[in-house]
């Protein structure tokens, strides 16, 4: 036992005083002389009460000792209860915080993979602009460019209906006969 329960731990000394002293008013009571014609007895009551108030002096101590149990008991009950209710509140937050991980790993996996599908999806149709807005450059650049060879046979059709024959003085001949040198006042793109 520790010293404070030593302290207020009941002594047998004094629990077998109160218990004497409440024999004794036990006793008083019972051997009191009856009065006549009457269930009622006569005691003293001057001695009664001296019994009485001897006994509730000697019983504080153990009342204390009692009381300060059931205090000291009642106390670590709440104590107890104190820390199991921290202990599975802290139980409950952590269970919650690692679903919401779960959670919040599962959203974020969904997120990445629509952002992935979005983001090929934007590549796909971009790529499908990008291929349509040169097909359509493309198509008025052929256009230009036949309009351009159109003009050219055109131009060169009337030159060769212009130019009679004896006209064509002797470097224009050798040019047009593809002799690759350069005359003078004429300018072959494709040598350089």
């Amino acid at each position: 036992m520790g010293t404070a329960e030593q302290e207020y731990a009941p002594s047998s000394g004094a629990a077998a005083e109160v218990e004497t002293l409440l024999r004794r008013v036990a006793d008083l009571v019972g051997n009191a002389r009856q009065m006549p014609l009457s269930t009622s007895v006569m005691i003293n009551r001057d001695e009664v009460l001296e019994l009485v108030e001897e006994a509730v002096n000697r019983l504080p101590e153990e009342l204390r000792a009692a009381r300060w149990l059931l205090r000291e008991r009642q106390e670590f009950l709440t104590k107890v209860q104190r820390e199991g209710d921290d202990i599975l509140e802290a139980a409950r937050v952590r269970a919650e915080r690692m679903v919401q991980r779960t959670e919040v790993v599962r959203e974020a996996q969904a997120a990445a993979r629509r952002t992935v599908e979005e983001a090929e999806v934007q590549a796909r149709r971009l790529r499908h602009q990008a291929e349509d807005f040169c097909d359509q450059k493309l198509a008025q650049f052929e256009i230009v460019l036949d309009r351009t060879v159109k003009t050219v046979q055109a131009g060169r059709a009337r030159l060769q209906v212009a130019l009679p024959e004896e006209d064509v003085d002797e470097d224009e001949e050798a040019f047009l006969e593809g002799d690759g040198e350069e005359v003078e006042g004429f300018y072959d793109q494709d040598s350089g």
